[in-house]
């Protein structure tokens, strides 16, 4: 499995994405929508380079091409969702549920707009969303139109099974479509960490310099070799890549 080459990945993705398909079918979730990271607008495409919404999967209303639709992804109520929870959920009956108290849906749910949802002809749904390394955020739907479908009884027999097949599928096509490369293992000195916390607290590189007892320039010289280790540009960049790796924390300073 491991040295598996582009044609092999890619056989696996189809396969998944079979499985995908055929799963939502037998548990009365048939329309499926996915997507492997929620800020490229490029839809995910099969072996034949063909959209997998057109190949595989369908969706509730035929005439509502989301894959085509560049803003969609900041348009669907479902999909903002996504980007502040990290554990599957289910929508029904105009509410988000997990299957322990979620915060983020707690808040979704105070706020909720059942039209907002309702509108894409979607009763009910179990979605697996997929927070990877490198921040990028995709998701697989299962969707029903028919709002006499147990999704919350299907959510607690099947949604540890989904969210992994859906784990499984977005990792597989991360695969199949990025160059094959090696992933950089990236090692900060601990000067480069205590000015990344720093600066992720709000402080300018004069105030970091005093707080260390060096210079402006060391300082902006750490924080240069930051960005270049992380592959990015600026100063927002580095410190939202370097938080979301995990190398400081969501509160910053040292």
């Amino acid at each position: 499995m491991d040295s598996a080459g582009p044609q092999d990945t890619f056989s696996e993705v189809m396969d998944l994405a079979r499985r995908i398909d055929a799963v939502g079918r037998e548990t009365g979730l048939p329309y499926v929508a996915v997507s492997a990271d929620l800020s490229d607008p490029s839809p995910m495409i099969g072996a034949d380079g063909r959209p997998l919404a057109e190949t595989v999967f369908r969706w509730v209303d035929p005439g509502l091409a989301y894959w085509k639709d560049r803003a969609f992804a900041l348009r669907a109520g479902i999909i903002r969702v996504v980007r502040v929870c990290g554990e599957p959920f289910c929508y029904h009956g105009g509410k988000m549920h997990s299957w322990r108290q979620v915060r983020a849906l707690e808040a979704v749910n105070r706020k909720i707009d059942p039209e907002a949802y309702g509108s894409y002809g979607v009763q009910g749904a179990i979605v697996a969303p997929i927070h990877s390394p490198m921040g990028v955020i995709g998701a697989v739907v299962w969707a029903t139109d028919d709002e006499a479908v147990d999704v919350s009884g299907i959510f607690e027999a099947r949604g540890a099974e989904l969210y992994m097949l859906a784990l499984k599928f977005l990792s597989a096509y991360k695969d199949a479509v990025l160059p094959s490369a090696d992933p950089e293992m990236v090692e900060f000195t601990r000067r480069e960490i205590q000015c990344l916390k720093w600066a992720a607290a709000g402080k300018t590189d004069s105030e970091i310099a005093t707080i260390m007892g060096v210079s402006a320039p060391t300082i902006r010289f750490h924080m240069t070799n930051a960005s270049r280790k992380l592959g990015v540009s600026g100063r927002s960049q580095t410190i939202r890549l370097a938080t979301t790796l995990g190398y400081i924390g969501q509160g910053g300073g040292a």
